[in-house]
C-alpha cells in the first residue's frame, strides 16, 4: 500500500497500519527528519499508551505500556556501531516476546532482525507531505 499524507492524516495512517499488519515487528525505513518517530507516536496513541513516545536515541529501546496492560517497545539504532551492541540488550528477547516491536535504523541490525516484519518506508515529499509505502513480509 502506498499513499500520500500530511501531519493531520497520521491518525487514519497509524489506524491502517495497525489493521494491515501481519506480524507485530514494524522495522521503519526513511531519512533523518522524514517523521518516523512522529509515525511511531501516533500508532503508539492508537493502540492505547497514555504516556508520551519519544525516541530511545541515547537509551537504543523505550518501553511503554497500552491502557490494556500490552507492552509496546520502540527501538532507535542509529547510534549503534555494530550488531554486537544490539546483543547485548537482549534483542532476541524483545522480537520474539509477541509484543509490538518498532524499529528505527533497523538497517544496522538487518541479520538480527525476525523473518517476518513490516516494513514502512516514509519518503519526504514537501515540508508538510510525505508519502508511505506498508509492505509485510511474511
Amino acid at each position: 500500500m502506498q499513499q500520500k499524507y500530511t501531519l493531520k492524516e497520521l491518525p487514519e495512517i497509524a489506524q491502517k497500519i495497525i489493521k494491515k499488519a501481519k506480524s507485530k515487528v514494524l522495522l521503519f525505513n526513511g531519512e533523518m527528519g522524514s517523521g518516523k518517530t512522529t509515525l511511531i507516536k501516533e500508532i503508539t496513541k492508537q493502540l492505547g499508551v497514555v504516556d508520551i513516545a519519544s525516541s530511545p536515541t541515547f537509551s537504543l529501546v523505550n518501553e511503554y505500556q497500552t491502557n490494556k496492560g500490552e507492552t509496546i517497545y520502540h527501538f532507535d539504532f542509529y547510534r549503534i556501531n555494530s550488531e554486537e551492541e544490539a546483543y547485548d540488550i537482549g534483542i532476541e528477547d524483545y522480537f520474539y516476546s509477541n509484543a509490538w516491536c518498532f524499529i528505527e535504523w533497523g538497517d544496522k541490525v538487518q541479520n538480527l532482525l525476525p523473518l517476518e516484519i513490516v516494513n514502512i518506508n516514509i519518503q519526504v515529499l514537501t515540508e508538510n507531505q510525505r508519502t508511505i509505502d506498508i509492505k509485510n513480509d511474511v
